[in-house]
């Protein structure tokens, strides 16, 4: 009976094993599922060659007031920070010492023309009576020579007059140029020294520099470049690149610098809006041609292996194939690339879960205008 019992149990085992065996046939292997990616498209179309830098906002012009007479600030005319215009009143001096030097040397000046009139006169008198042989050569040419050396007299007063005069209207300091003010380095009050004591710092800032500096290697394409016309620039605030202003190359340094093989730039921007400022760092784009019809990728499509660089390509059957490119440059989001043909679907994100042959699925990329 014991033996018969495990018969049945044999058989029974066998049954299921068999029935599991072709049920696997039947449905063959597992398969792997579609990997979720994102993908974008291969291009052809009008790429910039730029060099990208990193530059310092400079003025275009600074100037730190100084007073040209020594003398106490009277009033100021200008707050801190302020637009200044060219010619602006932004300072006055106690002008009081300087009306009196004035006065004194209008007065001599009046005294000494009054003493040459009168030297003229004898002189012509003695002329008149030496003609007659009324007086001797010798008292004439006295009278003429002291009329004569009145004169001169006359013109050193005249020459004190306009030192005075000059030397008042350094009492009214003027701008020289248009900018923005800084902050006061003196006050109201303060007894300032003749071409030693600040007053203050104005920058000019539209138009305003942007001062950068360039790889050596650069310079021949820079040169060739600048012989088809000015070289535009365009400069980002960081966190605002979507708001670039643009400018153009203003100087090139005459010398390399030898120990690190760079060379510096200027470019000049009109600064209209006041959006740059001195000592802001800015990124800058130095444009140096356009490439026609170039075959561009999504930069986030391009990867590194020991290989090198290289980007998975979808095909029609939505498998993907690992396809070596040779990368020539990258601009922005964009890069330039060749190895690969326009129109293709490569993958943009979710490489590191591919292998070649691998079914992708995605959304459809955006056609780029």
């Amino acid at each position: 009976m014991k033996n018969k019992n495990g018969m049945i149990g044999v058989v029974i085992c066998s049954l299921i094993i068999v029935c599991g065996c072709s049920r696997e046939q039947a449905t063959g292997p597992a398969r792997i599922p579609a990997v979720h990616v994102e993908a974008g498209k291969v291009f052809k179309k009008d790429m910039p060659v730029e060099i990208s830098a990193i530059g310092a906002v400079e003025a275009f012009s600074s100037v730190t007031i100084m007073p040209q007479v020594s003398a106490q600030i009277q009033s100021i005319h200008f707050s801190e920070g302020q637009d200044i215009r060219k010619g602006q009143l932004i300072y006055r001096l106690n002008p009081a010492n300087f009306q009196e030097e004035l006065r004194q040397a209008q007065a001599k000046l009046s005294r000494d023309r009054a003493q040459w009139e009168n030297d003229k006169v004898e002189a012509a008198r003695y002329q008149f009576l030496v003609e007659k042989g009324a007086v001797s050569k010798s008292d004439y040419d006295k009278y003429r020579t002291t009329a004569a050396t009145q004169g001169e007299i006359v013109q050193e007063s005249r020459a004190d007059v306009d030192k005075a005069r000059l030397k008042l209207s350094y009492c009214d300091i003027r701008s020289p140029l248009a900018g923005r003010a800084g902050g006061y380095l003196v006050n109201q009050g303060a007894i300032v020294t003749e071409n030693q004591t600040n007053l203050v710092v104005i920058h000019q800032m539209k138009p305003i520099y942007a001062r950068f500096s360039v790889a050596e290697k650069y310079l021949p394409s820079i040169k060739s470049a600048m012989q088809k016309g000015p070289l535009p620039v365009f400069a980002g605030i960081s966190g605002q690149e979507q708001n670039e202003i643009t400018g153009k190359l203003a100087f090139i340094d005459n010398t390399v610098d030898a120990e690190t093989g760079m060379i510096k730039m200027k470019a000049a921007f009109p600064n209209t809006d006041g959006s740059l400022w001195p000592g802001q760092f800015v990124n800058l784009r130095l444009r140096l041609s356009i490439q026609k019809d170039a075959v561009v990728a999504p930069a986030a499509a391009v990867q590194m292996s020991q290989d090198g660089p290289y980007v998975f390509v979808v095909k029609p059957d939505k498998t993907v194939l690992r396809t070596l490119v040779k990368v020539d440059r990258t601009a922005g989001n964009e890069t330039i690339l060749s190895g690969i043909d326009a129109g293709a679907t490569v993958v943009t994100d979710g490489q590191l879960k591919l292998r070649d042959g691998f079914k992708v699925e995605y959304d459809a990329p955006a056609a780029k205008k």
